[in-house]
């Protein structure tokens, strides 16, 4: 069994010497809903981009960096065609 973790007192000398420090948050790693969206945002805009200047391939590779796969890369890279040409038709 683990010993009781006391508070430090803040004195030098002691059983329980040292700085009072508060612990380590266990949700530091974790990814916020704002986050994850912003970065899904910036992804799509990049591979975009890249489109427009005639970059399949680099949108391709770029896109299957960041996804994990290359079938889900081209899936997305297919959406985000069909997303530049329906914003061309509607005269964005």
């Amino acid at each position: 069994m683990p010993k009781e973790v006391k508070q430090k007192s803040g004195l030098a000398r002691g059983l329980n010497a040292g700085h009072p420090a508060a612990r380590v948050s266990r949700t530091k790693g974790h990814l916020s809903k704002r986050t994850a969206f912003v970065r899904d945002v910036v992804k799509e805009r990049r591979v975009v981009e890249l489109l427009r200047n005639s970059k399949d391939k680099r949108a391709r590779k770029l896109a299957k960096r960041r996804l994990g796969t290359f079938g889900r890369a081209k899936r997305k890279v297919d959406e985000m065609t069909n997303y530049i040409a329906e914003s061309r038709r509607a005269g964005h």
